[in-house]
């Protein structure tokens, strides 16, 4: 049932509780101890998704981390810079790799070299700047 009510969430995170009880089959205080539930345990957030470009955000990129020793802890010093807002260890070609948004190209070299080089850690990165968003959605959460 508690796939059933993410989907409904996901679909409007604004909806209703009775809106979705009467779409799940379940009473409006029913859906309410479950989405507190979903809450409580950290596994959904409800949030607000902006487009950066419209919030004067005119460059992202995705930044490819080599690292030297525990990409673990690379990969937490990397999540405290404020303009980073993806963090993720990998495998493959590179050990971490990071979602910058950045204001312009300026406030991205500075946050490349000043602050991802600079850990002592990174051995090498590889930026890809976006030219065009085609697809993003949030709709994967649930399997059947």
């Amino acid at each position: 049932m508690s796939k059933l009510i993410i989907e409904q969430l996901q679909e409007d995170g604004r909806r209703s509780y009775a809106a979705i009880g009467k779409a799940v089959g379940l009473s409006e205080a029913a859906v309410r101890q479950r989405v507190q539930r979903l809450l409580d345990s950290g596994m959904v957030q409800i949030v607000a998704v902006t487009d950066p470009l419209q919030l004067g955000f005119l460059r992202q990129a995705m930044i490819g981390v080599k690292v030297s020793g525990d990409a673990q802890r690379v990969a937490d010093e990397l999540a405290e810079i404020e303009e980073i807002e993806y963090v993720v260890v990998t495998a493959g070609s590179f050990d971490v790799l990071v979602e910058v948004v950045c204001r312009d190209d300026d406030q991205l070299l500075e946050v490349i070299n000043r602050r991802i080089r600079s850990l002592d850690a990174v051995t090498g990165t590889e930026t890809f700047v976006y030219l065009k968003l085609r697809k993003q959605t949030y709709a994967w959460g649930t399997l059947r």
